[in-house]
């Protein structure tokens, strides 16, 4: 019996070690430590506006309406954009429903942007991003909204084209993924001109 007690004894000290180390401090290192080196990303990346009105995070996308902003990938997660539903459609590439949707959005593309009925449209404008939050667009979907943007905006073109300059990611080390601009970054520097 003095065994069995010694034993559970051993298993019950070293449970609460490893519960305080690996849930408490662990945590409140690396917590501590992020918000030291990366205040802005262990916050969220929040984006808040020059009188402390909060507009949203840098790593999730949100919709846009109207003919002066840079339209969003479409999204898949929820109602839009839903963070607490973010997923793909889980349609594969021969559903029907999904080719029937991509004809649309392709369609409904062209007319917003005023472009030729043949002329090809980037894959993020029609399709969903895998979480359905993805918060950037390529810069070849960017550029075939830039004449829509600066002319519901009564701007120059070429002013438009250098804030989608300025919002427009890298890829990562210089090497990884591809380059990608912020919607919500971008939307916001056209409305604080």
């Amino acid at each position: 019996m003095k065994a069995i007690v010694s034993e559970l004894r051993g298993a019950i000290v070293s449970t609460a070690v490893l519960a305080v180390v690996c849930c408490g401090l662990y945590p409140a290192a690396v917590t501590g430590i992020s918000r030291l080196c990366f205040k802005a990303k262990a916050d969220g990346s929040l984006i808040v506006d020059k009188d402390g009105t909060f507009r949203g995070s840098a790593l999730l996308g949100q919709s846009f309406s109207g003919e002066k902003y840079f339209q969003s990938r479409p999204s898949a997660a929820g109602n839009g954009y839903d963070a607490s539903a973010s997923s793909g459609s889980n349609l594969g590439p021969t559903s029907r429903k999904l080719a029937d949707q991509i004809q649309e959005r392709v369609a409904s593309y062209r007319a917003a942007n005023g472009l030729a009925a043949d002329q090809p449209v980037p894959a993020d404008a029609v399709t969903a991003s895998a979480s359905g939050l993805d918060p950037h667009i390529s810069p070849a979907n960017a550029a075939l909204q830039v004449a829509r943007v600066a002319k519901a905006r009564n701007l120059p073109a070429e002013k438009v084209r250098e804030l989608v300059a300025a919002n427009t990611d890298t890829e990562d080390l210089g090497l990884l993924g591809d380059p990608g601009v912020n919607v919500l970054k971008l939307n916001l520097a056209l409305d604080n001109l």
